[in-house]
């Protein structure tokens, strides 16, 4: 839960560089709460840490071509 309010603080900011920092953040966070989740057989966490980390890569790319623009 920690890392996800600290993503989530992240991804506020308006310097791209803390905004990757962010994204980073949200897909460890992503994969820890589906370990978590697997460990409990809690399936439909999982598969909803699957979209929002797909989500997340979307948002890093999108991040990463607005500083090459």
């Amino acid at each position: 839960m920690v890392m996800t309010v600290l993503a989530a603080w992240c991804i506020g900011s308006r310097r791209p560089d803390r905004r990757k920092i962010g994204f980073c953040c949200f897909i460890a966070s992503n994969f820890l709460w589906a370990a978590w989740g697997w460990q409990a057989e809690a399936w439909a966490l999982i598969i909803l840490q699957v979209c929002l980390c797909g989500m997340n890569l979307r948002g890093w790319r999108k991040n990463t071509q607005h500083e090459i623009c």
